[in-house]
């Protein structure tokens, strides 16, 4: 169904009034900001001083950038200018209104014609109708920061026999490729490659202003010895990208003594004994059948290559070498809390029961190559040489250990950019020199020799959108969101939740599973979840803390109260428990409880989603109440109309668990 076409005529007003009569016995059940194909989205050109610019590919025109800071991390903070283009495609001829919210100036321009141009801070008047042809449509939207206040702009559109709405990111779609967007990229992919190599804890970056990347981790020492088996941090040590072909960690041993290195590195590693991990009895048949069924209704396939199949991705990370990395009785410690020796791992912390974690790492140890019995040495020489070596080849520049670090090489300021062509970055690596060994791309290395040729100030520019964007793509979200039941579509995410509440959600500070019904549950990746609920929001064109409301209108919210119910309502409860009065008629699809739902959801959101939920999810078994004039068949109350017998859904819903039960037949 195309996008001019997603709601029928009167035809299918007589089929929600059936639905509406029913519902009470038997209710229905590059640098890019990233969407979920490459080609979606409307290429963004921001500029400063009329000189600076820098280009990304943005998912719509939408943004939020608070005042005196920067749209990206490749211009200073002020005052700026933003302009997308690209092409907007209809399937038929159509005529559609538009209409925006925003502070700071708007010029909208559809196949070269004005359809919106204003400055304000405030939403704007519904444009006039514009006639938009079958297939693409050439889009430009310029923008103009305000002298005051958080510079913001979100767009919407009005199909014909619809309400206003954002404009489907599907719709959307990039021009050709620019030299200008094409240098861009390749300046964030080296930023991106500086921070993620973590280039700065050998090469000291700012201090001042620093962005939250550059104080990520890697694994403790401390105590590995008691967690790593030998024989696997000997064979890690001499080639992580064997071991792992996405490993970040250089080869820092070459020429002929390397292997030997390695492994004094090693025995000096695994006699740093920490807490022992747990012995267990060896796994039964009904324990792995059970931890299997863990590793499917989390999905872990979606970032690791699934043990004992056929798949080899090489972009996921393989489970047979578990054996051969974890010491015995700890794989289930670290699936408990995978970050307890590393805060920034991109391994997510599950919340996993003790029971959980035991059949899961039974699964995964029954379908795990064996360990070699490989001892490793006592000798004090050898392992007073591990010591040094760990000292002096840059080792604890990102492990940490209560020992003295004795590498240093040039601070990234005193790193001139035709430097970066020697070193980590030499063409040709030198296999009895000293600089790690990174196996880098040809693209990689300009890409970082193109970052180095800047003044590298952007490592002192937080930018949320940006921020939320590669982190969430680096995790793996679209693998889990839109794909499988539950997840909701990752493009609507920022525009959907509450901030301050995807924060506790993603940092697993959250004990409310809002889905219950699900055996998935959403991973928690504790040290990004604040910068990636802010940017997640602001990348949709809203504030990254949520405005604070004026007080509930209690006499809207009892008339809500009576809208949900199956006493002259909408019989939401029939799905939807509230608080602790729980759904009446569940039959295949439950419905969160509304006790959440104040606190999770954008009013806008709430808003689009109770009008048309089908608009958002095709998929969704929440019926559709009203028709495309906005009534719905209770008249009797606000005379049908539907934004205010939503607010009112809404403001009985603001009251949370303090909700008074609805009325009961």
């Amino acid at each position: 169904m195309g996008t001019s076409d997603r709601l029928s005529g009167k035809n299918r007003w007589r089929l929600l009034i059936a639905i509406a009569s029913l519902a009470a016995v038997a209710p229905a059940s590059g640098q890019t900001l990233s969407t979920a194909n490459p080609d979606q989205g409307l290429s963004l050109t921001y500029s400063s001083d009329g000189k600076a610019s820098d280009v990304v590919i943005a998912p719509n025109v939408w943004l939020y950038v608070e005042n005196g800071k920067s749209p990206t991390p490749f211009l200073t903070g002020g005052k700026f200018n933003a302009v997308w283009d690209g092409s907007l495609t209809v399937d038929k001829r159509a005529n559609y209104t538009f209409q925006a919210e925003l502070n700071g100036a708007l010029k909208l321009e559809l196949n070269g014609q004005v359809v919106l141009e204003i400055t304000t801070n405030g939403v704007t008047e519904i444009s006039q109708s514009v006639q938009l042809k079958k297939g693409a449509n050439t889009l430009k939207a310029q923008f103009g920061s305000p002298n005051q206040g958080d510079a913001f702009v979100r767009l919407k559109w009005q199909p014909k026999d619809s309400f206003m709405q954002p404009i489907p990111i599907d719709a959307l779609k990039i021009p050709a490729e620019t030299p200008e967007s094409k240098q861009a990229a390749m300046l964030h992919h080296g930023r991106e490659l500086f921070l993620e190599f973590r280039c700065a804890k050998c090469h000291a970056g700012p201090t001042k202003d620093a962005i939250p990347e550059l104080s990520m981790d890697a694994p403790s020492f401390e105590g590995i010895g008691s967690r790593r088996n030998y024989d696997w941090i000997t064979r890690w040590i001499q080639d992580p990208k064997a071991m792992r072909p996405t490993a970040h960690m250089p080869k820092v041993l070459h020429g002929p003594k390397a292997k030997e290195d390695a492994g004094s590195i090693a025995s000096y590693l695994v006699s740093l004994k920490g807490e022992a991990g747990k012995a267990s009895a060896a796994p039964n048949e009904e324990q792995v059948g059970a931890g299997q069924k863990v590793f499917e209704s989390l999905h872990c396939a979606a970032c690791h290559n699934p043990p004992g199949g056929t798949e080899a991705d090489d972009k996921k990370i393989y489970l047979k070498q578990v054996q051969e990395k974890f010491a015995p009785g700890t794989l289930s410690a670290f699936l408990l809390k995978p970050n307890a020796h590393y805060a920034w791992i991109r391994m997510p912390n599950f919340k996993l029961s003790q029971e959980e974690a035991d059949q899961l790492a039974a699964f995964l140890n029954s379908k795990a190559d064996k360990p070699k019995e490989v001892a490793a040495s006592t000798d004090a020489a050898v392992l007073e040489h591990g010591k040094k070596l760990v000292q002096t080849s840059g080792c604890l520049s990102c492990h940490t250990l209560k020992l003295d670090n004795q590498f240093s090489t040039k601070a990234l300021a005193d790193l001139a950019a035709d430097k970066w062509k020697q070193g980590c970055l030499a063409e040709k690596p030198d296999d009895v020199g000293k600089s790690p060994q990174y196996s880098f791309t040809a693209e990689d290395r300009e890409a970082l020799q193109a970052f180095a040729a800047t003044d590298r100030s952007s490592l002192t520019r937080h930018v949320p959108t940006e921020f939320a964007d590669r982190q969430t793509r680096l995790l793996n979200c679209r693998e889990c969101h839109g794909k499988f039941e539950g997840f909701p579509a990752f493009d609507i995410v920022g525009g959907k939740l509450k901030p301050e509440w995807s924060k506790t959600f993603i940092s697993g500070e959250s004990t409310v599973k809002p889905r219950p019904w699900l055996e998935a549950r959403m991973p928690a990746f504790s040290e990004r979840a604040e910068g990636i609920a802010k940017g997640l929001a602001m990348i949709h064109g809203y504030p990254s803390e949520t405005p604070a409301e004026p007080p509930i209108d209690m006499e809207m919210a009892k008339v809500g109260q009576k809208l949900v119910s199956s006493v002259g309502g909408f019989s939401c409860v029939s799905c939807h428990s509230i608080g602790q009065f729980g759904a009446t008629q569940v039959f295949e699809s439950a419905g969160i409880n509304f006790a959440l739902t104040g606190s999770r959801l954008m009013k806008p959101f709430m808003h689009r989603w109770v009008r048309n939920p089908q608009l958002i999810d095709a998929t969704t078994k929440m019926p559709v109440y009203f028709d495309e004039e906005g009534k719905s068949p209770l008249a009797d109350v606000y005379g049908g109309d539907a934004e205010k017998q939503i607010e009112a859904i809404r403001q009985y819903i603001r009251q949370g668990d303090k909700m008074p039960p609805p009325p009961t037949p």
